[in-house]
């Protein structure tokens, strides 16, 4: 059996309240890193009508800050975290929490392993507080990586 690597493909680990996540992009680990660490995140952070990014700013080393803005369900949100671990273009850690929400704090890795023609992202995010949210950030992670992979594949050519 053929594994399709391209298309990009999430689970909800309900149980363990984590989202997995993994995509083979055709652009070298430095481009990836790029792309998951710079305002370009607005071009493919998103899952029309449901969650869509409009601002994002950062400051990627270790304690350093970022922050994004957007609109989710025709309401504004603003999602805040820290850089944990910064080894670039392998590895990327950060916290994740939606302001306002109180507990509703997880921890998003991001591993970039180089392969032939690109580099595969297998990511985690862990500490979901509910199924509903477990699940719903499965689904866009799968979304936004389906789009980070025709953004950069346009950009390729």
């Amino acid at each position: 059996m053929t594994v399709d690597r391209t298309t990009a493909r999430a689970v909800a680990d309900v149980p363990g309240a984590l989202a997995l996540a993994t995509v083979e992009l055709p652009v070298p680990p430095a481009r990836v890193f790029e792309a998951l660490t710079s305002p370009q995140i607005v071009e493919w952070w998103v899952r029309p009508g449901v969650f869509d990014t409009r601002d994002w700013s950062g400051e990627v080393r270790v304690g350093g800050s970022w922050r994004a803005s957007g609109v989710g369900g025709g309401r504004p949100y603003v999602l805040e975290g820290e850089f944990v671990e910064v080894d670039r273009p392998r590895r990327l850690v950060h916290t994740w929490r939606l302001v306002g929400v109180p507990g509703a704090t997880s921890t998003a890795t991001y591993l970039l392993d180089e392969v032939e023609g690109g580099t595969r992202i297998t990511f985690r995010q862990s500490g979901f507080g509910s199924a509903d949210t477990c699940i719903a950030t499965a689904i866009g992670w799968e979304t936004s990586f389906a789009r980070l992979r025709q953004l950069l594949s346009d950009q390729k050519e």
